[in-house]
């Protein structure tokens, strides 16, 4: 699994705040009857809306291992084109196509 550099820095210096941050997602999964495919395509939505390659990139990775297909994974991003804009969903297109392409 890929792990990001930034993140691995935050991890090895706040230990503390990376647990609480950790614990306040495990409830928030939890406080729904979402499945867990589901709560990744919309995380990865929410993830274009904000422009951030890195959360894209590893919302899809967690969509796919949660069970979303690669159809599934693309129809979020063209969901995106009408709300986001053009622009923005074919960015988002590129960073899923490079997470899909390592699987």
């Amino acid at each position: 699994m890929h792990i990001p550099k930034p993140y691995e820095a935050f991890s090895k210096n706040y230990p503390d705040l990376l647990k609480k941050y950790s614990d306040l997602g495990e409830a928030c999964r939890n406080a729904g009857p979402l499945e867990e495919k589901y709560q990744d395509l919309i995380k990865l939505g929410i993830a274009m809306g904000a422009n951030s390659r890195g959360a894209v990139m590893s919302a899809v990775r967690k969509a796919y291992s949660a069970g979303a297909t690669e159809d599934e994974i693309r129809h979020a991003v063209l969901l995106a084109v009408t709300t986001t804009g053009f622009p923005n969903a074919m960015a988002a297109m590129s960073w899923v196509d490079e997470v899909l392409a390592k699987k």
